[in-house]
């Protein structure tokens, strides 16, 4: 290791301490709340209630396929435009699609119908 990142690393460490001792405020603050959702950004249950597969979803919001996942499973939530998008694509997902420019007429998959038998 050179000299420069050996300093760099040993400011890192200050900083961290600074920030322990409450003298500065961090960078950037993360906060994981775990089971909480907020009402209407539940990008799981949007996902299923249009019938989409986790590919297809992320493309119609025009994020990675990783974002999803972590949104679906807790360990990141959407924060500002996307819950917004979120909660647009649980009421109106034709917009959205028509947004994304995902092919010339936006449709969503059909849903079985549930007819009666003979």
């Amino acid at each position: 290791m050179n000299k420069a990142d050996f300093e760099s690393l040993l400011q890192g460490i200050r900083e961290v301490g600074q920030i322990r001792r409450g003298e500065i405020p961090p960078a950037r603050l993360h906060v994981f709340v775990k089971g909480e959702r907020v009402k209407g950004t539940d990008a799981r249950t949007i996902r299923e209630n249009l019938k989409l597969s986790q590919s297809e979803f992320a493309k119609m919001l025009n994020i990675s396929v990783a974002t999803l996942q972590n949104w679906e499973q807790g360990r990141r939530a959407p924060d500002g435009p996307a819950k917004t998008l979120l909660r647009v694509a649980a009421t109106h997902p034709e917009a959205v699609l028509h947004a994304a420019n995902l092919g010339s007429k936006p449709r969503l998959p059909r849903r079985k119908s549930k007819a009666k038998t003979r």
